[in-house]
């Protein structure tokens, strides 16, 4: 089982129509994010498709965050206290 969650949203291939992939993931254990470039080392994207990964890494940045502050949190203690009305 992978630790990585790739966008589901994301659906890009290279310009040149060699079935080259682009794939974002963000890693459920730690928050970091993964771009990947699936079956070579090169993409060339057409400029909707290079705004669909920008908009693809910027959701995986929000959602590693959130899992690193989840993390490094830890669970929430509550520092309130209720007063007693000594009346």
């Amino acid at each position: 089982m992978s630790a990585y969650s790739s966008d589901q949203d994301l659906s890009v291939t290279d310009a040149t129509g060699n079935g080259v992939e682009v794939d974002v993931a963000t890693n459920l254990l730690n928050g970091t994010v993964r771009l990947s470039v699936l079956w070579t080392d090169e993409i060339y994207l057409r400029p909707d498709d290079a705004e669909r990964v920008a908009h693809a890494l910027l959701r995986a940045a929000e959602h590693g965050r959130r899992i690193a502050g989840e993390r490094d949190s830890g669970p929430a203690i509550s520092t309130a206290t209720k007063l007693s009305d000594p009346s």
